[in-house]
């Protein structure tokens, strides 16, 4: 079609996606219908949810594994719930595209029925939030929401459309002009350079430190940096720390890594970078959670903060030497400019026992033999059983305590998702990040409270053969409350348990029920076996793995007060 072809508003929507590279959308009906025919005929899978959230949640999977918009849906009805679920994708920087209806102004302020305010909803969890009351609004404001997503720090974008399902918007016909920007497909969209003048004093800090550090976060996955990071840690001899989210910018198998820091950390990567003199913050932010609330490092601490954003450098340790730059660009600058120097043996040497220390204090665990099963145990079986190009989408909470500390990355084909606070997110954002990446192996790691959130989604995975494997830590419970609750509670007489416990339940079953693979592990040396025969299958795996609700994650370690 020429530009200036007559085409409906459904028509053209479907031809915007599909120009943008959209493979698959995430609804819930009724939105877009008519759009919906125009996507199957021009090959755009449509995946019907059972919830906005995990709709939401499937889009954001699909968005952080392919650093391309991830496209979520729902009526006007429907949109409350879709904006909970972009709560996580805004947290987490990711790329979604949401599009609601919304009933005609006339019906506003009316009681108009399962009918509110849209607006307030979206604004905490959206960068770019607009409505589209008119069919001539199409070309710029669907353009600019992929503008939006795609640049500076990516996160969500919201057009709410005419009509409570898009109808009267996807009815509408017109010549419009149909403008694909290619650059907008992915991100970075753009990448920023860094200027000279500010590559200058962070080189000249790095080298002048004689104990440095690097925190490397979700930014360095998103510029696609971890390369550029690893080089400037080898030729300074600098240790790499990561947050959770950064987690696999470093494999855990090199000298120099020393595994994820703050208060979802091992305990040997917060000492480190306690002991620092400098610490060099790469696509971090410096939040409570990679901090362990600002104490690691200590207030004061000297810091390069390299980040897309320059209202995040010096937020919460004033003083950075800051490079606003993306990410990759900024590293390997900063890489060239960096005089090499011998390394300070004494320093890694100090690094080296407290990692030394810490795995081989939890190695025992690693490998208990004890039933039910230790989640450091099934971690270590995580570990080995992992594809060398397989993609772990874990949980927020225990679920991203222990796989952040206990499952070691060593293949550099493998890529680690996890919640950025939303518990439930990881099986539907599994599911999105294998429809972003059919090829790819993809394992989500989830424990009993957070898959009871998304159960339903097995359906839709076995609907649309979404072949993921999940491996469901079935404790009986919430764990990570437990110790706080018990705390509570002190000597006081009561029932504790009705807090955190669940009913006894074989999700495995239930996964056969569904038509999927259902596999229930009780034995430690049964869970290597159940994973690869899950890998191996033709359709979507549950490996319900029964451990214990004793089990506690370690406490972040943080200096004395």
């Amino acid at each position: 079609m020429s530009l200036d072809t007559k085409r409906t508003g459904a028509r053209f929507i479907a031809e915007m996606l599909h120009g943008y590279g959209v493979t698959h959308v995430f609804y819930v009906d009724a939105i877009l219908r008519q759009t919906m025919i125009e996507l199957e005929e021009l090959g755009i899978r449509r995946v019907i949810t059972h919830s906005e959230k995990a709709a939401a949640y499937m889009a954001d999977g699909y968005a952080r594994v392919s650093r391309r918009p991830g496209v979520c849906m729902a009526q006007s009805v429907g949109a409350a719930n879709l904006a909970a679920g972009l709560q996580d994708a805004w947290l987490g920087r990711s790329p979604v595209v949401a599009l609601t209806g919304k009933k005609p102004p006339l019906f506003q302020q009316r009681n108009a029925y399962q009918e509110i305010a849209h607006d307030p909803l979206f604004a905490p969890v959206t960068k770019f939030n607009a409505d589209v009351t008119s069919l001539a609004q199409l070309p710029y404001l669907l353009r600019q929401a992929f503008r939006e997503a795609t640049s500076h720090t990516p996160r969500p974008v919201h057009l709410d459309v005419l009509g409570h399902n898009g109808r009267a918007l996807e009815a509408a016909e017109a010549a419009l002009p149909l403008v694909i920007e290619p650059a907008f497909a992915r991100c970075p969209a753009y990448r920023t350079e860094p200027e000279p003048a500010a590559i200058e004093p962070a080189a000249r800090a790095i080298v002048a430190a004689q104990r440095p550090v690097i925190v490397a976060g979700g930014g360095v996955r998103l510029s696609d940096a971890a390369a550029e990071v690893v080089a400037l840690a080898e030729k300074m001899s600098i240790p790499v720390a990561t947050s959770v989210n950064g987690k696999g910018t470093i494999l855990d198998d090199h000298p120099l890594s020393v595994g994820v820091v703050g208060s979802y950390s091992a305990r040997c990567a917060n000492q480190v970078v306690s002991e620092a003199d400098l610490v060099i913050y790469i696509g971090s932010n410096t939040g409570d959670q990679v901090t362990n609330n600002w104490r690691v490092p200590a207030p004061g601490t000297p810091a390069v903060q390299i980040d897309i954003d320059p209202a995040e450098i010096g937020r919460n340790y004033p003083g950075a030497v800051g490079v606003a730059a993306d990410a990759r660009l900024a590293v390997a600058a900063l890489t060239a400019a960096c005089e090499t120097r011998s390394p300070n043996e004494a320093w890694l040497r100090r690094v080296q026992s407290l990692v030394s220390a810490w795995r081989n204090e939890v190695e025992p665990l690693r490998k208990s033999a004890a039933a039910p099963i230790r989640p450091e145990r099934l971690c270590k079986e995580v570990s080995e059983a992992l594809p060398a190009n397989g993609v772990l989408v874990a949980d927020t909470g225990y679920s991203a305590i222990w796989t952040a500390t206990m499952v070691y990355l060593s293949q550099p084909g493998q890529s680690y998702l996890r919640a950025a606070g939303s518990l439930g997110w990881a099986f539907p954002a599994a599911l999105g990040a294998k429809c972003a990446a059919p090829e790819r192996p993809v394992i989500c790691f989830t424990g009993d409270g957070g898959f009871w959130y998304h159960l339903s989604e097995m359906e839709t995975a076995r609907r649309y053969q979404i072949n993921t494997v999940t491996i469901i830590n079935n404790n009986g419970g919430l764990a990570q409350g437990i110790p706080d609750i018990q705390n509570i509670y002190a000597n006081r007489t009561g029932r504790p348990e009705e807090l955190y416990r669940f009913e006894p339940v074989n999700f495995a079953r239930i996964a056969q029920e569904m038509g999927c693979l259902g596999l229930r592990v009780e034995q430690p040396d049964k869970i290597g076996e159940a994973i690869r025969q899950a890998l191996a299958a033709n359709r979507p795996a549950i490996v319900e793995v029964v451990t214990g609700l004793d089990y506690h994650a370690p406490n972040p370690w943080a200096p004395a007060s």
